[in-house]
């Protein structure tokens, strides 16, 4: 099998360039998947996500775990990742965000010419099908659905207000002038029509309506093994399918899309990476890359988790389960109810202190008790609140177990290991304690799941060592930029090489101040363009 493009990994990145590159009739694209294709209702219904995330069974999900940190008390942390068309974006919590603008400027001037915030904003744009419709900061015609959320619970709303007594600004728009202040957060989810309150991953957004485009081939179910090279030059891909192994050619490019754990993953499978690391494994080095796999970064999440006696909220007993089942069928008949939720209702992006220029700290309101990941499940009823440093300084590193293509790879954060990071979080996690106790949520009257002083920033620290773990934003072990320790060029073509590029949050050369959903469809938004030879930049 040949074609002109072979693309590894159906999720925001890979899902969204294959659509793009075979818009063109007389372009052949094949899009190579590990997973299934993303169309079950356990994706389609936002709630599901809470059989999904936890990965007992592994639904949808590779559900990784790290090597012992010695910044959490020596546990392993828990990494579940997208496996099907849509990849993450079909297990997250679907939330629209895309950062900072200083952000992007930053990426430019580490020297990643074109993706300053003013060159990438027309991309988030044309990516962007909003229900407020368009203007400055918005698209409205664009293949991802954004959304108001379909029912929020009256709670959000409460914290909302908590959030302003505290002196937080309300934010109606948290991608539009500013991202400071608290509010609801927009979600990628299809409003209108027969799909709506539907979870819109990146697959359902582009790729499910153009599945039968006949230059369009898609392979689910498909295990990629290595790069095929001859010289230099990226030829095709080594697939397992069933019980068989073959390679898949491409003529013009290989675009490799599996996240920031599967791409460097594959890279030193083929001989690409730190000689150090391929040699540890046995793996003869094609091409010396010692950036691949490193500069891995991630938001460190630490949970605040509620008991309290009301009902409108996702509850675990008889009568959670009875008003699931009728939530269900109010979801089926009009897309709204608990079923749509998103879970992460309430947002806040805030300072740790006034003398900040812009948000450090994230907030994420879930109306439910979440405890490891959802993993440890509790009778009652409750809520939580996240808080994340939205810009870590701590970096780790993607390797290898060994040389076999269906073990996982090793992921080490090396969370906590700047001091800074944990200094941040202990700030955050009291100022998301003070919004807590407000009176807009003191009427709940909730009772602390693991209760602290929080006046002790040694008891809280100690809290946060014992219990955070990843809110799941890796990103840059592939990253960007003209240095050494560069993997890809500013284009996202591998150093070195000839027709390879990466195509995901691999890439990103720093974390962005939020969620990473968006900005990977940003990017591949962005390559297709680039791969495709088009110059300039889509209408705004």
């Amino acid at each position: 099998m040949e074609f002109d493009y072979v693309i590894v990994g159906g999720g925001s990145g890979g899902a969204t360039l294959a659509a793009r590159l075979s818009e063109d009739p007389a372009t052949t694209v094949c899009l190579i998947e590990a997973g299934g294709d993303g169309r079950g209702i356990l994706v389609r219904a936002p709630a599901g996500v809470v059989a999904m995330v936890p990965g007992r069974p592994k639904i949808n999900n590779y559900a990784y775990q790290t090597v012992v940190q010695p910044g959490l008390n020596g546990r392993r942390g828990y990494q579940p990742r997208g496996k099907c068309l849509g990849g993450s974006s079909a297990i997250n919590a679907m939330l629209y965000i895309r950062g900072q603008r200083e952000d992007y400027d930053g990426w430019a001037q580490q020297g990643c010419a074109g993706w300053s915030f003013d060159e990438v904003l027309p991309y988030f744009k044309r990516a962007e099908g909003n229900e407020r419709g368009a203007c400055d900061w918005h698209g409205a015609d664009g293949p991802l659905q954004v959304a108001e959320q379909r029912s929020p619970r009256r709670i959000t709303e409460d914290f909302v207000r908590a959030g302003m007594e505290c002196g937080y600004p309300r934010n109606p728009d948290f991608n539009g002038v500013s991202q400071e202040g608290v509010g609801h957060y927009q979600v990628t989810q299809f409003h209108g029509g027969a799909r709506n309150g539907e979870r819109c991953s990146a697959a359902a957004a582009y790729l499910h309506p153009v599945q039968d485009r006949r230059n369009l081939h898609v392979l689910t179910n498909t295990q990629a093994l290595r790069v095929v090279f001859d010289g230099r030059r990226a030829v095709g891909i080594e697939v397992r399918r069933g019980a068989g192994t073959r390679i898949i050619r491409a003529r013009g490019e290989v675009v490799l899309a599996g996240g920031a754990f599967n791409t460097p993953q594959l890279l030193m499978l083929s001989g690409v990476g730190d000689p150090a690391e391929l040699g540890a494994h046995g793996i003869a080095v094609r091409h010396a890359l010692p950036g691949v796999g490193k500069n891995l970064q991630d938001h460190l999440d630490y949970i605040l988790a509620y008991q309290c006696d009301e009902k409108d909220l996702f509850g675990i007993g008889a009568t959670g389960a009875l008003r699931l089942a009728l939530a269900a069928n109010e979801w089926r008949k009009t897309g709204r109810g608990l079923i749509a939720t998103p879970f992460a209702e309430g947002a806040g992006f805030i300072k740790s202190d006034a003398g900040q220029a812009r948000p450090d700290l994230q907030l994420h309101f879930v109306i439910g008790m979440v405890d490891d990941h959802a993993r440890k499940l509790r009778l009652g009823y409750g809520f939580s609140c996240h808080v994340c440093v939205l810009r870590p300084k701590s970096r780790g590193e993607v390797g290898l177990y060994n040389a076999d293509p269906q073990s996982a790879p090793r992921i080490d954060p090396q969370f906590l290991s700047h001091p800074d990071d944990l200094d941040l979080l202990v700030k955050g996690a009291k100022q998301t304690h003070a919004i807590m106790s407000a009176p807009a949520l003191a009427k709940y009257r909730h009772r602390n799941l693991y209760p602290v002083d929080f006046n002790d920033d040694s008891a809280v620290a100690a809290q946060i060592r014992a219990r955070a773990d990843t809110i799941y934003h890796p990103v840059g072990t592939c990253r960007m930029g003209s240095d050494a320790m560069a993997v890809v060029d500013p284009q996202l073509r591998v150093h070195g090489l000839q027709a390879l590029r990466v195509v995901d949050a691999s890439v990103y050369p720093a974390l962005i101040s939020g969620n990473t959903n968006a900005p990977t469809i940003m990017i591949a938004e962005r390559a297709a363009d680039w791969i495709r030879g088009v110059s300039g930049r889509p209408a705004r």
